[in-house]
């Protein structure tokens, strides 16, 4: 967390700076563990001191800040990072402030708790490099089908390790693994190279539909409350959630009970009613927005 939703729900909440010129580039003091920060405070400054922010875009779960002079700035979240336009959350975890000259907004922050995340200037030519596919997977939402069956589809892994491997798909964390492989009524215990061709087809449908709505929804603030759009508010589809954090409780879509179960060191939700080993037969055409009345 975050993941593609929130990043993307980032990127579109900060949008509004584009068009703006950097007057002055801050790194605050912050007493706790420091993030990974390149190059240092005074050559950042140097590089982006009166340049013009062009483009906001992502890659998986960046946020790519482009300057006119091709330059862009790539903010890796993480666990904990926030990307905002307004007043943070706290002030002893703000690590970045980018003041303008021009434009909507006064200022652009990274805030981070946990100091996982990392922010980096690159030239065009570094760019490329890091963030090129051989670096990254495809992109989740707009993967094919295709290419999701032959990126996954030969592996022995349980598809729901497979899919966070951001290497093969880009975007795709714990979370939203999770709600995918429900809505696609997929086992996620079972292994990539024994899913069917219609079951690939469900999780494709299923990657699309979730990421859209949870995107359509803002992303989802769970109850430690850390992840907030750039607006610093709450994201809505943590209401929307039919698995992921609900062991016990019953599925929203059969009435069975939800189980949890640790792959790869993770904590995995899903109903086994719906979600049998051999799958369900359904093709998968919308997500409904509305929870019903299990709780």
């Amino acid at each position: 967390m975050p993941e593609l939703p929130e990043v993307e729900t980032m990127c579109r909440g900060i949008a509004g700076v584009i068009g703006s010129r950097v007057a002055d580039v801050q790194r605050p003091p912050c007493d706790r563990r420091p993030i990974l920060f390149a190059p240092d405070v005074a050559t950042f400054a140097n590089r982006v001191l009166g340049r013009t922010i062009v483009r906001i875009g992502r890659r998986g779960k960046r946020v790519l800040i482009h300057f006119d002079d091709e330059q862009v700035i790539v903010i890796e979240p993480r666990m904990t990072g926030l990307v905002l336009v307004a007043e943070p959350p706290t002030n002893e975890h703000l690590r970045l402030r980018l003041l303008f000259e021009n434009g909507p907004h006064e200022e652009l922050l990274f805030w981070d708790r946990r100091g996982l995340g990392t922010v980096r200037l690159l030239t065009k030519d570094e760019a490329d490099d890091v963030l090129g596919l051989d670096r990254i997977g495809a992109d989740a939402l707009q993967i094919s089908c295709g290419e999701l069956r032959d990126r996954l589809g030969s592996g022995r892994r349980a598809v729901k390790v497979a899919l966070l491997d951001q290497k093969l798909i880009a975007g795709v964390g714990n979370l939203y693994a999770a709600e995918i492989l429900h809505v696609a009524g997929v086992d996620p215990r079972v292994r990539c190279d024994r899913l069917s061709g219609p079951q690939w087809q469900r999780i494709h449908a299923a990657i699309s539909a979730v990421l859209d709505d949870a995107i359509r929804h803002e992303g989802s603030t769970l109850s430690d409350g850390t992840y907030r759009n750039a607006l610093n508010q709450d994201g809505g589809y943590q209401n929307m959630h039919r698995v992921y954090d609900r062991a016990g409780k019953l599925c929203r879509r059969c009435g069975g009970t939800i189980v949890r179960i640790v792959q790869a060191q993770r904590s995995t939700f899903f109903c086994p009613t719906c979600q049998k080993r051999r799958g369900l037969h359904a093709t998968v055409t919308r997500v409904a927005t509305t929870p019903n009345s299990h709780n």
